[in-house]
């Protein structure tokens, strides 16, 4: 049974993966307590050790999957997480990542499929150039690429998460690009399919457990995709340099805000659509990773930072989804003037119609 699957008192006996361990000391004295994110692809929950801290800490490695055996619970105040008996160690050789590591959307093959398809695409000669130059299957920077999470813990942060996350925002890109015209839709599609390259060089290629490299934390992914683009177009003699420039400001803009990290804000309409498609793709994809970590019947998550508030899991629509019935005759077939205008107020009968909570003879223009 996944994570999510738990109810509240159900018994839990099974191999999950170690996201985070934060051994610390209480405030004001010398014991220890360890804070446990525990998961599996369905989603994490917390789990608290006050006892014995310092030992479970050397079994509950970062990266490494453990058994654990307690009992799931949903606190009023803290949400999800597991009350631990026990946690012990396992050989890791025996584990099966692909029960306890999320994945993308689709296949990988599928994925890079539609990434090179959307390349073929680009009828452009030069930011062809530039596309196959920086995405060569035979290259070493593909294989990078093409295993990245596009996060460390927001949306998409998983292995070929970042494919996933590109491939999200350059086909929306190229799907809203017509709507928008005159956007130039090579020049946005080659935008957004490097905006994120240089996460490729910001996470490590741990797939259960990315963390930021030294250059990641140094530098960001904004200035390294940034400096990826000047090299490779530095490399390519006779680049137009209008065009150049126009890819250059998608990839240091696409953040939108000087706050969010963006070191110029978005001031061509292909950089507005790369930015605001790529925001949709981010939104979305953390919309995926709280609905993978709700509960049985849960409808809410809790607050979550990226999203600024708690996001909503009911249905969108109610009934069954068939056709509407047929409206009630005309007015006029019941004899009736259907033309008159219903009057509001006095003894009239609300303009809401029957069942209405405005009452009959409530002035509405007078409200």
């Amino acid at each position: 049974m996944e994570l999510r699957e738990l109810d509240h008192g159900s018994s839990v006996d099974q191999v999950l993966l170690v996201r985070g361990a934060d051994l610390r000391t209480k405030r004001g004295g010398d014991d220890q307590f360890l804070r446990l994110e525990l998961a599996d692809r369905s989603g994490s929950v917390t789990a608290m050790i006050w006892e014995d801290a310092a030992a479970v800490a050397e079994v509950a490695v970062r990266g490494s999957a453990v058994r654990v055996v307690g009992r799931f619970e949903v606190h009023e105040r803290f949400g999800r997480q597991i009350a631990i008996d026990r946690v012990e160690a396992i050989a890791q050789e025996a584990v099966d990542l692909s029960t306890l590591v999320e994945g993308p959307s689709q296949p990988v093959a599928e994925l890079e499929r539609r990434f090179f398809a959307l390349i073929e695409r680009t009828t452009d000669p030069w930011l062809r150039r530039l596309l196959d130059r920086v995405f060569d299957p035979m290259g070493a920077f593909w294989p990078r690429f093409r295993a990245a999470p596009a996060a460390k813990h927001f949306h998409e942060a998983y292995p070929h998460g970042l494919l996933d996350h590109t491939l999200r925002v350059a086909e929306s890109v190229e799907a809203l690009a017509p709507t928008f015209a005159p956007v130039d839709r090579d020049v946005a599609v080659a935008g957004a399919i490097l905006h994120d390259i240089g996460k490729a060089h910001t996470y490590t290629a741990d797939p259960v457990s990315p963390d930021l490299t030294d250059v990641g934390r140094l530098e960001g992914h904004i200035i390294i995709g940034y400096e990826i683009v000047r090299r490779v177009v530095g490399a390519i003699e006779g680049f137009p340099p209008e065009t150049a420039r126009s890819i250059r400001h998608i990839v240091l803009s696409h953040h939108g805000k000087l706050e969010y990290g963006s070191p110029v804000v978005p001031a061509t309409r292909e950089a507005i659509l790369v930015h605001q498609a790529d925001d949709l793709a981010a939104r979305m994809g953390s919309l995926d990773r709280l609905e993978r970590g709700m509960g049985p019947g849960e409808s809410w998550s809790a607050f979550d930072r990226a999203l600024s508030g708690a996001a909503f899991f009911g249905p969108a629509r109610g009934g069954d989804h068939e056709a509407a019935p047929d409206p009630p005759p005309a007015a006029a077939e019941a004899g009736t003037d259907a033309a008159a205008p219903p009057r509001i107020g006095g003894d009239q009968t609300s303009i809401m119609g029957p069942g209405s909570s405005i009452p009959s003879g409530m002035d509405l223009h007078a409200a």
